[in-house]
């Protein structure tokens, strides 16, 4: 299932066009509350700006879950800030996410067109800040897995374990301990089988993972090159 990406942590870019400040600030956001939050505290501290614009995604997309989409132009022209913004953020297949463009006028008019652009480019601009810098989560439908270990080769499997998860796009999660080890992790449903026979091949066939539920995951996305 192709779910759309987040972010991990705020992100900011500033774009300047005929002497028009626009400060980008996107910002991770789960709930509208979350998302009206993170509008307030810029209102707050950019205090004197003219425009803050604004656009919002929210929803994980996946079973069924419905999305959140809103925008707005803060005073600006019907159509040319908040409305480019939010396409920005579906064309790049974000979600969970809140994009605050702040406007400070530097005294030349843009016109419709020209603000469009400058919307719209500095939402692009900072979301390829967001991939260059490593803040970029990839959202992924991954399942549960149990592997249970006795405590003498709990080292060794565990070793083995991660190995393995680099390598196929699974994700480790701390153990716990009781009569055997517990060694966890989350698996793409495409890695399932490879995992049950690697897991049976180190130990002569003794360990048999346990699959589990089904979940959402964010996974971070290596930093791209500029």
């Amino acid at each position: 299932m192709d779910l759309p990406s987040t972010i991990a942590r705020p992100v900011d870019h500033e774009l300047v066009v005929k002497k028009s400040r626009f400060l980008a600030h996107l910002a991770p956001a789960t709930t509208v509350a979350a998302a009206d939050a993170v509008i307030a505290r810029r209102r707050k501290e950019l205090w004197d700006a003219r425009h803050h614009c604004v656009a919002l995604v929210l929803g994980t997309h996946a079973a069924g879950t419905p999305r959140t989409a809103r925008s707005s132009d803060d005073g600006e022209p019907s159509g040319t800030a908040g409305v480019p913004m939010l396409e920005v953020l579906r064309h790049r297949e974000v979600t969970d996410v809140v994009a605050v463009v702040t406007r400070y006028f530097g005294g030349v008019k843009l016109g419709a067109g020209g603000l469009v652009r400058a919307y719209s480019g500095a939402v692009a601009a900072a979301l390829d800040v967001a991939a260059t810098s490593g803040a970029m989560l990839r959202r992924e439908l991954l399942y549960e897995v149990e592997v249970p270990v006795p405590h003498a080769d709990a080292g060794r499997i565990d070793n083995l374990l991660r190995d393995w998860a680099s390598g196929h796009g699974a994700v480790m999660e701390p153990p716990s301990y009781g009569s055997v080890a517990h060694l966890r992790l989350l698996v793409p449903r495409a890695e399932l089988d490879a995992l049950t026979a690697d897991v049976a091949a180190a130990s002569a066939g003794a360990l048999l993972p346990d699959v589990g539920d089904a979940r959402v995951v964010d996974v971070p996305v290596p930093a791209r090159r500029p």
